[in-house]
């Protein structure tokens, strides 16, 4: 008995005929630089939301169009043509980013002449490679100050003593050497990072109280290695879940909880370490900031941050003037009405400020949004309630760790209500 071969249907003429377009080299063309500036841009900061929308509008702008998922560790790529249902899929893997506001300044001027005609798929896509192999605008120096100045400017604008924020600058530059020392060596240093860096700074500012009992060990160790609390990473990912980004939004919100538990491990184990040798108690004296003072700490903060996320020159004056005015809202609106509404209304400022400035200038909208929110984030209030649920006051720590993310849905509900009132323009 002869076994019939099953027959294979034969494709109609118009999926032949699709097929055929595809080979279409400006179609592939096209495909393979939004490819190449998804990836790009990914680690240079902008959020799930921004990036899917920016990537369909440039898409639309070439000709075709795209359906596009960002999460923190993939993209997926949905190509077609218009009138064709059938789509192209490319998923790409990336890397988890950080914040580079210079490289996504220059992506935007990038594809800004390539929409108006300045260059071609193929410069733009040579043009890409060049942004990604430049070296940042600010140098190794400048990189090393950040750490110090939002180290000192945290410290201050929370109101520790001058030993507090002298010794906090201090730490910060060691925690920058660490976190260099993590970045050219990888592997598992790299994945230890938040909880070496953090057992140094608290085992550092715990064996410091041993000669400096007015020293409060617990604001030290948190300025130490406040710029690397993922406070902002907390609050994206509740923003984006808000949003109904819920695969992104969730992937980075835990993300951002499991980097702040490994710091809250390496911290708590550090000044455990020291503290069989002396009383837990901190200290509360020396000499604390006056309110003509925490301006002072206020701008070397707004500095820290500039050259943390490599923002260009041209562009300081901008996020100096967006962070001005999303802690003074905070500040203003906090002592008329409440902490939470001060929050919101905060980040109402920063959303407004940075749709304005995005629709008059068309530069992206993160270069002055993300600075600005960074100042809001809750990430150091969760963190401190961690220490202080350590410490046995479980119901006050708890009670702050939730307070991150009543913050993170008060920013969240700030920034919607900006978009509502100034609809952003499609930007990075």
């Amino acid at each position: 008995m002869t076994q019939k071969t099953p027959s294979v249907p034969k494709p109609d003429q118009n999926e032949t005929m699709s097929r055929r377009r595809d080979d279409d080299p400006a179609y592939n063309d096209a495909c393979r630089f939004i490819i190449k500036l998804g990836t790009a841009v990914h680690s240079y900061g902008p959020s799930a939301a921004r990036l899917e929308a920016y990537l369909n509008g440039v898409t639309e702008t070439l000709g075709y169009r795209g359906v596009f998922r960002s999460t923190p560790s993939e993209i997926t790529f949905a190509f077609s043509k218009p009138g064709q249902l059938w789509q192209r899929t490319h998923i790409a893997a990336v890397p988890v980013g950080g914040y580079n506001m210079a490289k996504l300044a220059y992506v935007g001027d990038l594809v800004e002449k390539l929409v108006s005609g300045e260059y071609n798929l193929s410069e733009a896509y040579e043009r890409l490679d060049e942004i990604e192999n430049m070296s940042d605008p600010w140098g190794v120096t400048a990189y090393a100050l950040s750490f110090v100045f939002v180290g000192i400017g945290f410290a201050g604008l929370i109101q520790g003593n001058l030993w507090d924020i002298g010794i906090s600058g201090l730490l910060s530059l060691a925690v920058y050497i660490i976190v260099v020392i993590a970045d050219k060596t990888g592997g598992r240093f790299a994945d230890a990072l938040p909880f070496v860096s953090a057992y140094f700074a608290g085992v550092s500012a715990a064996g410091i109280k041993l000669f400096l009992p007015e020293l409060n060990h617990t604001v030290v160790t948190l300025s130490a290695i406040v710029i690397l609390i993922p406070g902002f990473m907390v609050s994206a990912g509740i923003i984006e879940i808000v949003e109904n980004h819920v695969v992104a939004g969730s992937a980075r919100l835990m993300a951002g909880l499991v980097y702040l538990i490994k710091q809250f491990t390496g911290a708590w184990l550090g000044i455990a370490t020291i503290g069989l040798l002396w009383s837990s108690e901190n200290g509360a004296g020396g000499t604390h900031s006056t309110g003509n003072e925490i301006w002072l700490y206020i701008a070397v903060l707004f500095l820290g941050l500039c050259f943390a996320y490599q923002t260009l020159l041209r562009d300081f004056v901008w996020v100096v003037i967006s962070c001005a005015l999303s802690f003074g809202a905070v500040s203003i609106s906090s002592t008329l009405l409440s902490a939470n509404l001060g929050t919101l209304f905060g980040a109402l400022a920063a959303g407004l400020f940075a749709n304005l400035w995005a629709r008059t200038t068309g530069r992206p909208t993160s270069i002055v949004l993300i600075p600005s929110i960074t100042v809001l984030v809750s990430g150091s209030i969760g963190f401190r309630g961690l220490v202080v649920a350590a410490a046995g006051q479980t119901d006050q720590g708890i009670d702050q760790f939730i307070q991150m993310f009543v913050v993170a849905l008060a920013i969240a509900a700030g920034l919607l209500v900006a978009n509502t009132i100034l609809r952003p323009k499609v930007t990075l």
